[in-house]
């Protein structure tokens, strides 16, 4: 009767906490898609206030009653533009500010409300020049980017009215390369989630041979992101964080793989118990707190590692900390009470058709097949030492490779992985014009300096064209003793040159007044770079000291608790060295984003050392009966399914970053995936146990399982 009454009781409770997310996914999965409405995707708004090019950017500010964005049409002609030619690129510049824009007009947009056309010395190309006032472009709360909108207009119009002309334009610009990089990461809101769900469910389907349960995992992931978007929402609506593309689609991507892989734990631990209960209640709570520890560790290790980007100066790189964390809290809370009550109500048949069975067979006491994790116990158990020295040794020349890794910067050209209109108008401006034309170098100075500024700029190369004030033979306007002077870059303004030319002026002009500030799009990219190199240094150790300190607790031992530290920042040393080989070599990669090594970092160190988390927790519950060779061992035949499982879901959901056409994304996605399964099949599956059965009963040090065992 009690026992009855007991399980009447947990019925109950399983279904008010079914209600309870039901109501969670239908509320917060409206914000997921929301999230994109807040997105900040330029370099600008990434930057600390502390950032010399932050300064230039607020003091422009008062030089002019509005700061703009340019956005260019780069218009040309396979010869020499005729009169007629002419005609049309001006016909085309004056109906600019009378475009349709959604209700408004485009020049309700526009800092200044006209767009002069500006020819080319070879006379064979034209530039319009649209400066879009920034204060009026800000993506409305739940609405699209004005830009986008502003840019679509722009290339109606000249399909209409430049193409049946026989002329080519392009929308270029920083404005026409945040409207790509805004519709490519279009593709987050549903694409990227799609496809991640897609090859979860497949890998589910594989591993449970059951039509149900990779469902109720799959609901399960989806409601902790239901959980974290609603929340994320909040907090960036608010202002306290800052949410950019590459955040969102790392939070989707991390919460359906965490979420699978704690789902898988679970699942696989409620399995074993099963072949040895009657009572399904009773084996999930058995399998529940048997699990819960090393979930709740592995989760606080990642959210905690995720929390030390917080110290980082880049908005993008410490927004990502706090919106990652809510997403493992999402997937935490999800795992650990939604997908229990679902097992509750679906007790074995959720299994069907393979339906476990009180048998008392358990997987760590069937005898080692020729294949499969009894027999890599069986290998591990006799030559410990020769495993561990080969892993080692193979993992180091890997690692060897790690400092041809480029990761200084790309260029706008290489961010995009397909073929987009403002990189191709880049192209053509800086055939036909200074390459750096609409982006020109900001320089904030004392008045008194103004003219040995200029005089210094005249001097330099990488410059052209220097002038006091807003605009080109106009009054320059004072403000507290200061004035704005500008130049252009004779390159790229997003290249390696320009950036060299821009690091080289400001030591140049800091000579002339320590008060002169350099600004402008290039200082932007520059001032980028140099906080990613400070954010490694500083975000790595931090990150270092969470994972060790949420190890040795949970371990109760400072030797594994190292021990699984070491090896973790071995195989991250690894990973980055086959990337650089594989992005240097076979993908041909021009460079990558300067957070890419801190990112991958992140997700290595933080995420990779879940897996030996999940082994030595177990681990550790075997040698208290077995003996810590006989117990790693065990763990390793037990676990050994589920763990590679819970890898294969997690390096497959990071892949899925690859459906979104951008370097960094396809970067990161190799990173992960490569590194989450040579963590998973080789450091967990071969140096772990290994290093655990040579150190013995020392691995547990100074716990008193050190000092019980024999």
């Amino acid at each position: 009767m009690t026992t009855s009454r007991t399980g009447a009781r947990v019925t109950v409770w399983a279904v008010v906490l079914i209600l309870v997310w039901l109501a969670v996914g239908g509320v917060g999965g409206q914000f997921i898609g929301k999230l994109s409405s807040l997105q900040k995707n330029d370099n600008a708004s990434f930057l600390p206030a502390s950032a010399e090019s932050t300064k230039v950017a607020a003091d422009i500010a008062k030089f002019s009653d509005t700061t703009s964005l340019p956005l260019i049409v780069v218009v040309e002609a396979p010869g020499a533009l005729s009169t007629t030619e002419r005609g049309a690129v001006q016909k085309f510049a004056a109906s600019l500010p009378g475009l349709a824009v959604g209700g408004q007009k485009l020049g309700d947009y526009l800092a200044t409300p006209q767009a002069i056309p500006v020819p080319s010395k070879d006379g064979r190309a034209e530039l319009v020049v649209l400066a879009l006032a920034n204060d009026k472009i800000a993506t409305p709360a739940g609405g699209t980017s004005p830009v986008t909108a502003i840019a679509d207009a722009v290339h109606t119009a000249i399909d209409s009215q430049l193409t049946p002309a026989g002329l080519t334009a392009h929308v270029t610009g920083p404005a026409g390369y945040v409207a790509d990089l805004v519709t490519a990461f279009g593709g987050i809101d549903g694409v990227l989630l799609v496809v991640a769900l897609v090859v979860v469910l497949v890998i589910l389907l594989v591993v449970y041979r059951s039509p149900v349960l990779p469902i109720v995992v799959l609901l399960t992931a989806m409601f902790g992101l239901a959980a974290a978007g609603f929340v994320v929402y909040q907090v960036a609506d608010h202002g306290w964080i800052t949410v950019s593309g590459q955040s969102q689609g790392i939070l989707s991507i991390l919460v359906v793989g965490a979420s699978t892989d704690y789902a898988l734990l679970l699942v696989s631990r409620y399995k074993e118990e099963l072949h040895d209960r009657e009572s399904t209640w009773e084996a999930l709570r058995v399998a529940w707190r048997a699990s819960v520890e090393p979930i709740a560790a592995s989760g606080f290790t990642v959210m905690l590692g995720l929390l030390a980007l917080t110290l980082a100066e880049l908005n993008s790189t410490s927004g990502l900390g706090p919106v990652g964390a809510l997403g493992i809290i999402g997937a935490l809370l999800a795992a650990l009470t939604f997908l229990p009550a679902a097992l509750v109500l679906g007790r074995r048949w959720i299994f069907w058709p393979a339906i476990p069975r009180v048998d008392h067979r358990h997987s760590s006491e069937r005898p080692a097949s020729r294949f499969g994790w009894g027999r890599v116990a069986a290998v591990v158990g006799r030559r410990p030492r020769t495993t561990w020295v080969v892993t080692v040794v193979a993992l180091l020349v890997a690692a060897a490779f790690l400092p041809t890794l480029r990761a200084n910067g790309i260029s706008q050209s290489d961010t995009f992985l397909t073929t987009v209109d403002s990189v191709t108008g880049q192209k053509v401006l800086a055939a036909h014009f200074d390459a750096g034309s609409g982006s020109p170098v900001q320089i904030i100075t004392p008045a008194g300096d103004a003219d040995r500024v200029v005089q210094r700029l005249r001097s330099e190369s990488g410059v052209s064209n220097p002038y006091v004030g807003l605009n080109p033979g106009q009054p320059a306007k004072q403000v507290a003793g200061q004035v704005l002077v500008q130049a252009t870059l004779t390159d790229q303004a997003d290249s390696s040159a320009a950036l060299d030319t821009v690091k080289r002026l400001r030591s140049d002009l800091h000579q002339i007044s320590p008060d002169i500030l350099v600004g402008g799009q290039t200082a932007q990219a520059l001032d980028t770079r140099d906080a990613a190199d400070r954010d490694l240094r500083v975000v790595a150790p931090a990150i270092i000291a969470v994972v060790f300190v949420i190890l040795a607790a949970l371990l109760r031992s400072l030797v594994a608790a190292l021990l699984l530290v070491v090896v973790n920042i071995l195989s991250f040393g690894a990973t980055m060295g086959v990337a650089a080989l594989v992005f240097n070599h076979l993908f041909h990669f021009a460079g990558g984003d300067p957070t890419t090594v801190l990112y991958g970092f992140v997700f290595l160190v933080a995420l990779g050392v879940d897996y030996s988390i999940f082994l030595m927790t177990r681990a550790r519950e075997e040698s208290k009966e077995r003996g810590t060779r006989e117990g790693m061992l065990t763990a390793l035949r037990v676990t050994g399914g589920v763990i590679t499982s819970a890898g294969v879901v997690l390096a497959a959901t990071f892949g899925a970053l690859t459906v979104v056409p951008l370097l960094f994304l396809a970067q990161i996605a190799f990173i992960v995936a490569f590194g989450v399964l040579l963590d998973t099949l080789v450091v967990r599956s071969l140096l772990v146990p290994a290093l655990t059965v040579e150190l013995g009963r020392r691995t547990w040090w100074p716990s008193r399982l050190a000092r019980q065992e024999k």
